[in-house]
């Protein structure tokens, strides 16, 4: 996985209403895989707030867990992604 891939997924992983499977779509990654690579990439402090986080209930990481309002996993004022790339206005 490149660099740029690697930095995306974990923005990707730090967001909170970007599900893991939109990980595992958009770069094949499981929530366990990521999971890895969020531990062997960030400091270990940064990681363990990052699990913390991702564990309280505030973080809408699983989509089991996500209220049934919340159906989109980007910020309405994102175009659309295109080759991993966001375009912001």
């Amino acid at each position: 996985m490149e660099r740029i891939d690697i930095d995306r997924v974990i923005e990707m992983a730090w967001e909170d209403r970007t599900p893991f499977e939109a990980i595992e779509i958009q770069f094949g990654l499981s929530e366990s895989e990521t999971i890895k690579l969020m531990r062997s990439e960030l400091k270990r402090n940064s990681f363990n707030l990052w699990r913390k986080r991702v564990n309280s209930g505030v973080s809408q990481k699983h989509l089991m867990k996500r209220s049934t309002d919340m159906k989109r996993f980007k910020c309405s004022m994102q175009k659309t992604i295109s080759m991993n790339k966001i375009s912001k206005r």
